[in-house]
């Protein structure tokens, strides 16, 4: 069986799922019209966003004239704390429980006008350790189990406000994405005593098909599994549960892997290349986990072109995920640019 022009199913073992890719409907993964879109020329304050300093937010809140990062609670929370955490619903088959969580907003800079493919190593390395002592604070929380940090960037990705910033969301149930590959991390760390995405990532590194860039901490490759045409993984090389594990060093290495990454995605299509990115970090409970490996997943829905995306329709609904772009390709182009 070749990979590379026979249809083929690939397993991905951090979630027991299964992806479709058909590398010959497309023998040319760029073919056809390229568009490009314009970007207006960005404004470093804009009077009317409500994540620019000294601007006012909902309920007449005021930002402070801040000049690096700026967190505060959400004002428009999708979960909140004050709710009995004994509500609950079970008639038949329909059941539902009460849900108590956090919801912060993460401003990356003051300038509106920036981007993280944009920002500075260092700039960037100052939102890592918020998002750090902000996993460890939310973590506290003996209400709280999991606490996921998350970004979306551009209109197509749902983004409301085009300032940098990110969201977090700390939850008093352990969401299906990170439930998943916490047991299935679990289970290999326990039938082979090694951690499941150090085995990966050597692999990776061995055949470099799927790398796109590494320093000493970090690798950013194209998953093997890959669903998404210009999905990307940032793995470390020394593995650590979460962020609080990690050391300076790690966190401007990550850092230096989070600018490298986005700044080639701006470059593929020649401009500003949406996508939701988000962090894998262990669950904040009190259990031990140390099968578990930190990791960084982007999602971007970019397939042709700037304005060219693709859908999860069909097949993908109904059946499993598929792609025509292999993950081989995708890691390919983003190298070269």
């Amino acid at each position: 069986m070749s990979l590379f022009t026979e249809p083929h199913r690939r397993y991905n073992p951090l979630n027991g799922e299964w992806v479709l890719v058909s590398p010959h409907r497309t023998q040319r993964p760029w073919q056809g019209q390229v568009e490009k879109t314009q970007q207006a020329a960005g404004v470093s304050y804009d009077p009317a966003c409500y994540l620019c300093p000294g601007n006012a937010r909902a309920g007449g809140r005021r930002n402070p004239d801040y000049t690096s990062t700026f967190t505060f609670d959400n004002d428009f929370p999708a979960l909140k704390m004050d709710i009995p955490p004994e509500e609950h619903l079970h008639r038949d088959l329909l059941t539902a429980r009460a849900e108590r969580g956090v919801c912060r907003v993460v401003c990356f800079h003051p300038d509106h006008s920036l981007s993280v493919s944009r920002m500075s190593t260092d700039q960037i390395a100052a939102v890592v350790r918020v998002w750090r002592d902000e996993y460890q604070e939310l973590g506290r929380n003996q209400d709280i189990r999991s606490v996921q940090i998350f970004e979306n960037r551009g209109e197509m990705m749902g983004a409301s406000n085009p300032h940098p910033h990110c969201q977090i969301w700390a939850t008093e149930s352990v969401p299906g994405a990170l439930l998943k590959e916490s047991t299935l991390q679990r289970q290999y760390f326990q039938e082979r005593d090694s951690l499941l995405l150090r085995d990966y990532l050597d692999v990776e590194m061995q055949s470099r098909e799927r790398l796109i860039f590494h320093n000493q901490e970090f690798a950013v490759l194209a998953p093997f599994w890959a669903v998404w045409p210009f999905e990307t993984m940032i793995l470390p090389f020394r593995p650590a549960p979460s962020l609080l594990e990690m050391d300076e060093g790690q966190h401007i290495a990550l850092a230096e892997s989070l600018r490298e990454i986005t700044a080639r995605y701006d470059r593929v299509f020649e401009a500003p290349f949406p996508y939701s990115m988000g962090f894998h970090q262990r669950p904040t409970d009190s259990s031990e986990y140390p099968f578990f490996c930190f990791h960084a997943h982007f999602y971007p829905p970019l397939l042709r072109s700037a304005t060219v995306r693709k859908f999860m329709v069909g097949f993908e609904l109904l059946g499993d995920a598929q792609r025509d772009i292999t993950p081989e390709a995708a890691a390919q182009r983003l190298r070269e640019v």
